[in-house]
């Protein structure tokens, strides 16, 4: 482990101890993560915008030995990562509110209010639901639209003017490796990594869903890492 990389640990230990060290910090944080109008979504998207990137920057020091570099365009990333976060939640409170009616379907009469009660079984026969059917259904656009957002950072320079030119998606989607994004991210990540992880995401209060779902980004920026040197 080399000098820089005891300095990013300890940056990033320092940044979450603040959140436990310092009151304020810690109220508004809890207050914003239960909230139930337009801060909880703001918040999502803080939390995706730097968590997730940061993930971004861990896996470029393992593929390529360094946290940054010319082009890689951490802002645009930051900004990218903001929008699917708020995406990802939106996402999170229908497929767990929806699976609610799928399971009454089956005689499991459960809602918000009573699924905390009930026996850890139930929960999580519920939890493991609610994370197949959103990573089936869901993960594969969001990973397709997160790779050709992707692309298109690096294409343009890794800056924010370049991000914001018109995105080709139609030639992006054309020329992306199937073989990798079918074969190893679909096939592989999602029933072996995602389906578990978001199990234990939906256990969780709800409070600390999306925390746990960004925290799962640093994961990802792994998994990218790995894709990209599979590609090579």
């Amino acid at each position: 482990m080399k000098k820089k990389d005891l300095i990013f640990i300890a940056a990033c230990a320092v940044v979450v101890a603040l959140f436990f060290v310092v009151e304020p910090l810690n109220t508004w944080f809890m207050s914003w993560s239960k909230a139930h109008d337009w801060r909880y979504f703001v918040l999502a998207f803080l939390k995706f915008g730097v968590l997730a990137t940061v993930g971004e920057c861990i896996g470029l020091r393992i593929s390529k030995g360094v946290y940054n570099q010319k082009g890689f365009g951490i802002m645009p990333r930051a900004l990218v990562w903001g929008v699917l976060g708020v995406a990802i939640t939106i996402a999170m409170g229908i497929f767990s509110s929806g699976t609610f009616n799928l399971l009454s379907y089956f005689g499991l009469e459960l809602n918000n209010q009573t699924i905390g009660g009930e026996p850890f079984g139930i929960r999580l026969l519920y939890a493991a639901c609610v994370s197949v059917l959103m990573n089936t259904f869901f993960a594969p656009v969001f990973m397709t639209i997160h790779k050709m957002t992707d692309t298109h950072i690096l294409a343009t320079g890794g800056t924010l003017k370049g991000f914001f030119s018109p995105i080709p998606f139609g030639q992006i989607f054309e020329n992306l490796n199937w073989k990798v994004q079918w074969n190893f991210v679909f096939m592989k990540t999602i029933p072996f990594f995602w389906y578990p992880a978001h199990t234990i995401t939906f256990l969780l209060p709800p409070q600390f869903r999306v925390l746990f779902a960004a925290l799962l980004g640093v994961a990802l920026g792994i998994i990218l890492s790995i894709a990209n040197m599979k590609k090579k």
